[in-house]
């Protein structure tokens, strides 16, 4: 379980294919703190590490984690937001992330409103997910807050922290994102299909 505050980022190191698998290292210096068998989410994406040595450690992602998030796109030297599991004795900032991604979204704008970031992004709502205005949501791992909200497309403002401090600022138009959508609004969203079926 995490909660979307992100604590830093890694830079891909190495990518490795093993038969459907990619093997990934990422150099950081939180790998000093990494355990194997620890989950750490990745880019919202929940993880477990393999290996670790010094400042780099690896993680595998299967066929099934590739085909419904944007790992298998990621690159040699492209960064990486991360977060360790959270631990239940301290405050929780964002909001509950099970590190499950729903489902690849596109960054469809980026909006500089001096001072802040305007970020708009598309889904196939086909899919069943829905966003509420002041609602949460999980892009890349981080918890955000929805300012905007349209069947298949919502935005989020950025303060300048979190521009700074994660890969949003290097997000372009058509950018593939990881979504995961808040886990109440699903259950609900689940419980409304069935009885209206």
């Amino acid at each position: 379980m995490f909660t979307g505050i992100i604590e830093t980022m890694a830079q891909i190191a190495a990518i490795e294919r093993s038969q459907t698998n990619l093997i990934y290292t990422l150099a950081t210096p939180l790998a000093a703190e990494l355990k194997i068998d620890q989950s750490v989410a990745h880019n919202g994406v929940c993880l477990t590490v393999t290996s670790q040595h010094n400042t780099q450690y690896t993680v595998t992602a299967i066929d099934e984690t590739l085909q419904k998030t944007n790992l298998a796109t990621w690159q040699v030297g492209d960064w990486v937001n991360l977060e360790r599991s959270m631990a239940f004795n301290g405050r929780m900032d964002g909001h509950l992330v099970q590190g499950h991604v729903d489902q690849v979204g596109t960054c469809a704008s980026i909006e500089d409103q001096t001072g802040s970031w305007l970020l708009t992004f598309e889904y196939e709502a086909s899919k069943g997910n829905v966003t509420v205005e002041k609602g949460s949501i999980c892009v890349n791992g981080i918890s955000l807050t929805v300012v905007n909200s349209e069947k298949g497309r919502f935005s989020v403002a950025i303060i300048p922290y979190t521009w700074e401090h994660t890969n949003l600022r290097y997000l372009a138009k058509g950018s593939m994102v990881n979504l995961e959508f808040d886990i109440i609004g699903k259950y609900v969203q689940r419980y409304l299909s069935q009885i209206q079926a």
